[in-house]
């Protein structure tokens, strides 16, 4: 049986989040893009679609241009006959079978290499961090963060707060402020990440990640909010800072991963999305591993 794009997908919605959950709690996922908020909140830029094919489930994004391509299927069901049902609804509708975001672990387990090509994708690789490297920031390797961390500590005021109601409308504040200062309605991806942040704030109840915030004078000045990627990893969705307060986002990340994170084994802090200063923040922590990714090619 060949799905149909047309009929037998259908958009994500917030209601979707209990069928999700359960596929990726018999699944647990290591890479940053298979949980519900991440695919939910992201869900405006990519058209994300889904559909249940025998026990797995199957997820198709949408570039801006049009160019359509889906995850590596999730859950107990058989995934080499879920991948050939990928490629016929491509078929289907004329176009090449492209699936991104495919882990090496799925590549060893399912993929027939010579019916696909595989095409790494270093832009897209998660960096992984043991916790307790990144709450403690001991050692030599850690000695400029651990001083960002003093100076900020010595030099400011401020109240480390978990999410709550509380505290979401000045999250929303400040995010509001982070995009006019980096002009986000100019950039396109950063006009997207900007609804994505918005929708996840306002829905946090019926999501249920965690989040935490640095207040200081009454208002938000930094907030970083992620979930349980695996029963050993949680992965962190979003992190921002006031730029203008040195330390701010040592301090943010610090907090954050003590406060929420300290009983997990690995903290994802996702990818670097091929942009330099990003690259070089995510390296400066010294991550544990990566998980690497790749694009698979229908031949």
């Amino acid at each position: 049986m060949t799905l149909s794009l047309t009929s037998d997908f259908k958009l994500i919605e917030l209601s979707d989040k209990r069928m999700f959950d359960s596929f990726f709690s018999i699944d647990p996922p290591h890479a940053s893009e298979y949980t519900f908020t991440n695919l939910f909140m992201w869900r405006r830029k990519y058209n994300t679609r889904w559909a249940v094919y025998r026990d797995c489930l199957l997820i198709i994004l949408e570039e801006k241009d049009g160019t359509q391509y889906a995850l590596q299927p999730v859950g107990s069901g058989d995934k080499g006959a879920a991948l050939n049902t990928i490629c016929g609804i491509f078929d289907s509708v004329g176009v090449r079978t492209v699936i991104s975001r495919v882990t090496d672990s799925f590549v060893e387990s399912f993929v027939d290499c010579s019916r696909f090509d595989l095409v790494e994708d270093p832009d897209n690789s998660d960096y992984v961090y043991l916790s307790e490297k990144l709450i403690k920031l001991s050692g030599n390797k850690y000695h400029r963060k651990k001083n960002h961390l003093n100076r900020f500590l010595k030099n400011y005021d401020f109240e480390y707060r978990p999410f709550d109601h509380g505290i979401i409308d000045g999250v929303l504040s400040l995010q509001e402020s982070w995009c006019e200062f980096r002009d986000c309605y100019s950039d396109d991806g950063l006009f997207h990440e900007d609804r994505a942040v918005c929708d996840a704030l306002t829905n946090f109840d019926a999501l249920g990640f965690k989040g935490g915030a640095i207040v200081m004078d009454g208002a938000v000045q930094a907030f970083s909010f992620g979930e349980m990627l695996n029963p050993e990893t949680a992965v962190i969705h979003i992190e921002k800072a006031n730029p203008d307060i040195d330390g701010l986002y040592t301090a943010i990340n610090q907090r954050f991963c003590a406060s929420a994170w300290a009983h997990t084994l690995y903290i994802n802090r996702e990818q670097d999305l091929g942009i330099e200063g990003l690259r070089k923040a995510k390296q400066s922590y010294y991550p544990n591993f990566m998980i690497n990714k790749w694009t698979l090619l229908v031949r």
